[in-house]
């Protein structure tokens, strides 16, 4: 079974700057037991929500995984590894040394189809002040962002959303153009 993550970061890491720790980050997935199948180019993204710090660093990635894992399972790797490059969760899309999200599973849907389109179709409004008390899968927001889906299209471009029915090529392709050239390959 294949996972796809995205990973920022707009911190140094003890003195490294977020590229470092982007590929630290990469090679710590793989120590955890997480295969790396394909891993995109880095870029250099706008910092969101607009002037909340310094522009990030991001990339995406496509992960083997044991067929038997579970969302939950990965989800607390992946938290490890964050924990391992100084991430903090003080606050809701704050700065960071690292973030690595857990973008899809496969085709799973969490915690169902109901849950999982409630939180995809949140007004803008509503996303700043909500969070999930659970994992939702596929993650809410990835057909909103350039800087998920154009390292994202690099791995996995005909990825097919089991909700909306859309590859990640055609929602990258639905996204305003001027998102889509914010985000620049380093």
């Amino acid at each position: 079974m294949h996972a796809l993550v995205a990973l920022g970061a707009n911190l140094p890491f003890r003195g490294d700057p977020p590229e470092t720790t982007l590929a630290r980050a990469l090679k710590a997935l793989s120590e955890e037991g997480l295969s790396l199948l394909a891993v995109s180019r880095f870029f250099a993204t706008p910092c969101f929500p607009a002037g909340a710090g310094p522009d990030y660093v991001n990339a995406a990635a496509m992960l083997t995984v044991d067929a038997e894992s579970d969302a939950t399972a990965i989800l607390a790797v992946l938290h490890r590894v964050e924990e391992r490059f100084g991430r903090r969760r003080d606050t809701r899309w704050g700065m960071r040394t690292l973030d690595i999200d857990l973008l899809a599973l496969g085709d799973s849907v969490l915690p169902d189809g109901d849950a999982q389109d409630e939180w995809r179709n949140l007004s803008p409004d509503r996303q700043i002040g909500s969070a999930p008390d659970r994992l939702i899968l596929p993650h809410p927001r990835l057909q909103d962002r350039a800087f998920v889906l154009v390292p994202l299209a690099e791995v996995a471009p005909d990825w097919v959303h089991p909700r909306t029915g859309q590859t990640v090529a055609a929602m990258l392709a639905a996204l305003p153009a001027a998102d889509v050239a914010a985000v620049k390959p380093l």
